[in-house]
């Protein structure tokens, strides 16, 4: 097995922040003891945590205005493999990446999978990419793809989402998430029932063939590009979809996907309830869909995201779910993006543990307002950094991974090696 980053570069970064390192983690245990909570349990529940990696947030995101790639960026789904095991040496719950198709199409997906084996690096979910036109292609997805009013069409969208699975079967994967961007900018232009049957319909066709051991996730979003109507527009319409296609079909939560104000912590407790929820796609936003990095807006939301996850998994209400990071890095370096989002993913996700929530359903059942809400404040403030990065430290990753990466000039290293089309393009990736 390769590593993308040299064991002794990440041991030499460690020792310059290891001299607080006990001290934080004393202050942790000391904290934490007083909770009556075993650290052993928070440190099995955060190695069991494994975070799959967008390939298309390895490179340079952008606006349909325009897109500024950076240098030494990933041209192609091997060179994002890479950039995915630099990012795992050195946060250490990254070890999955999640495919685009056909984004990421290559002539030997073996290959491929040998090359992800390589760098300790294994794919998860895939995902289909019928929302754009591809060279070569026959029909266009223009007005739309799995909904379109042409059967042509929507077969064409069909056959791209088998051959999705077909992939993904080879590269080990165990599930596809669907995304489409069909829906209507004007009145009349589609209509809503027809839309949603002939949706219905392409979802059974793929359905079909999803192996045993698969799940298909739903992907809802309420608008963009379409401002008009969106089908698959909500949590509920994703819902009785998946309900409609069976027990493989779950619904995938996308933070940005959510009209602003939306409570998306008890939508993920109804799906929860309603045995649906089959994953995540974690970024922030402050106006729409912004697929900013995860935990830069909002963390206190993560963090109460993660609570009712938390809860549901004490009472084995889910098992199964699957976490991806889904953020456009437009003037970031999506290595640093994704290495501190990871943080706060796991940050969040440590602070959920310490609230106990037999002492919450208390508070709940006497109308406790405030001391429930001070129970989960109390969580929220807690400094779980030094259990964290103790963890890290001895894993063999980076005590401060922003840090060490940047002492490795890897960027500036990879930009001899590859060579961008400095063309101002337009797009998202």
């Amino acid at each position: 097995m390769f590593k993308a980053v040299d064991k002794n570069k990440i041991f030499d970064s460690n020792k310059k922040y290891s001299e607080n390192l006990n001290k934080d983690y004393d202050y942790f245990c000391q904290k934490v003891s007083k909770l009556n909570i075993d650290i052993k349990y928070i440190e099995e529940k955060i190695s069991n945590l494994d975070l799959a990696l967008p390939s298309w947030g390895l490179g340079t995101g952008g606006t349909r205005f325009g897109r500024f790639p950076g240098f030494g960026e990933p041209r192609n789904i091997f060179e994002k493999v890479e950039d995915c095991g630099v990012v795992n040496d050195l946060v250490g719950i990254t070890s999955s990446i999640s495919p685009h198709f056909p984004w990421d199409n290559v002539d030997d997906y073996k290959a491929l999978k040998d090359h992800a084996t390589n760098f300790g690096i294994k794919f998860d979910v895939v995902n289909s990419n019928s929302f754009q036109d591809q060279i070569n292609q026959k029909y266009s997805y223009k007005f739309g793809s799995l909904t379109n009013s042409d059967k042509s069409i929507r077969q064409q969208a069909i056959e791209l989402n088998l051959e999705c699975i077909e992939k993904g079967k080879i590269l080990g994967s165990k599930g596809l998430t669907v995304w489409i961007a069909d829906g209507g900018n004007f009145p009349g232009q589609q209509n809503f029932s027809r839309s949603l049957s002939h949706y219905v319909d392409s979802m059974k066709k793929i359905y079909k063939s999803l192996p045993a051991d698969w799940k298909i996730l739903l992907e809802h979003k309420p608008y963009e590009p379409s401002f008009y109507s969106t089908v698959i527009n909500d949590w509920g319409t994703s819902y009785v979809c998946a309900k409609e296609l069976g027990e493989k079909a779950m619904c995938l939560v996308d933070l940005g996907h959510h009209l602003p104000n939306t409570n998306i912590e008890m939508i993920v407790s109804r799906l929860i309830d309603l045995k649906k929820l089959g994953g995540f796609h974690f970024n922030d936003s402050k106006y729409g869909d912004d697929d900013l990095d995860t935990g830069s807006i909002n963390p206190y939301e993560l963090f109460l995201i993660f609570n009712e996850l938390v809860d549901a998994f004490h009472q084995k209400k889910i098992s199964n779910i699957s976490y991806m990071i889904d953020q456009s890095h437009n003037v970031t370096d999506p290595i640093e993006s994704l290495i501190q989002s990871s943080n706060e993913i796991i940050t969040a996700y440590v602070k959920s543990i310490l609230v106990d929530q037999k002492i919450l359903a208390e508070l709940q059942k006497k109308n406790d307002i405030i001391g429930a809400n001070l129970l989960l404040k109390e969580a929220f403030n807690t400094d779980v950094s030094g259990l964290i990065k103790k963890i890290r430290y001895e894993n063999n990753n980076a005590i401060e991974p922003i840090y060490t990466y940047r002492e490795l000039n890897y960027k500036k290293e990879k930009s001899k090696i590859r060579i961008q089309d400095k063309k101002n393009k337009p797009g998202i990736v």
